[in-house]
């Protein structure tokens, strides 16, 4: 055995997969925060849940039959669509009155917030040197949000609620992507956000008059859908440990979209809380790989 194992295709392709799927997430941020700005909430959230659950339904019943695809786990994919849709909830407010680069940023505490799930609610082993990325990540946050300073806003906390039920999306997913199909996950995920959306969507109707505003849910809607098909293809190809460094680049993505449409750059003490974000959280994955490898390694006799 060679002493350096090199990337097996499959991770680098996951990888590839996980980087064009971040992409697509910012772009779907920034849409967001341009159109909530104009369209109820609710509404803009309806459309990019419908959007998700038509096209999957279009493309995977006539190939696979007129009945709903079959799964192992229905009550983990309906509680997978749940916490999408909480995610999306608190991601579609959140950017109504967040910059996108610093929106961006604070959810990326989400790999940090896995380790106290996994901590608590898993009951693994985390490290002091884990426990001190943690805080560093959480540190960088609180630099950002600042509060007490002038520019704290209640609104600047809701990001928060959106890392935990999108730390719980991301253990849920990497499970059952072991083995569940990746089309059979997109299905559920959307028809689950879909239906729950609906009954508020009366209450939230509002005419459009603009075409750009039709063209932006639309644009919505595509994003997320194949945004989260392809990470769903990322973590089926690669492992969490592998695909997590990869997550900051939504970071560059996110302020590069909010420069592009709002001219918006994040200022020296928020640049600042999205380094330590940044830095803790990669640093966190650095570790998580090193640990598997120690563990893996056979012991001599």
């Amino acid at each position: 055995m060679s002493g350096h194992a090199r990337t097996p295709p499959h991770a680098l392709a996951g990888i590839a997969l996980l980087v064009a799927a971040l992409a697509c997430f910012a772009v779907l941020d920034t849409t967001t925060k341009a159109i909530t700005l104009s369209v109820p909430v609710l509404m803009a959230l309806w459309f990019r849940y419908a959007f998700q659950a038509i096209a999957t339904t279009v493309v995977v019943l006539p190939r696979r039959g007129w009945s709903l695809p079959p799964t192992v786990h229905p009550k983990f994919q309906c509680l997978r669509g749940v916490l999408l849709l909480s995610s999306s909830m608190f991601a579609f407010f959140s950017l109504r009155y967040m910059p996108v680069g610093e929106f961006t940023a604070i959810v990326m505490i989400t790999p940090l917030a896995m380790t106290v799930l996994a901590s608590f609610a898993l009951d693994e082993r985390v490290s002091v040197l884990r426990w001190a990325l943690v805080a560093g990540g959480f540190a960088g946050t609180l630099i950002i949000i600042r509060p007490g300073g002038e520019r704290f806003s209640w609104a600047m906390l809701l990001p928060l609620g959106l890392v935990v039920s999108n730390a719980w999306f991301q253990i849920l997913t990497s499970r059952l992507a072991r083995t569940e199909d990746p089309v059979t996950m997109h299905f559920y995920t959307g028809w689950v956000g879909t239906l729950i959306v609906s009954l508020a969507l009366p209450f939230a109707w509002t005419s459009l008059d603009s075409w750009t505003l039709w063209a932006g849910l639309g644009l919505m809607g595509f994003m997320g859908t194949v945004g989260h098909f392809m990470m769903i293809l990322a973590y089926a190809r690669a492992p969490v440990s592998t695909l997590t460094p990869f997550l900051y680049a939504q970071i560059g993505f996110a302020m590069v979209g909010g420069w592009l449409a709002f001219s918006h750059v994040p200022d020296h003490l928020s640049m600042l809380g999205m380094g330590m974000i940044a830095v803790c959280g990669a640093a966190g994955a650095w570790l998580a790989v090193r640990e598997s490898r120690v563990a893996i390694q056979p012991t001599e006799s």
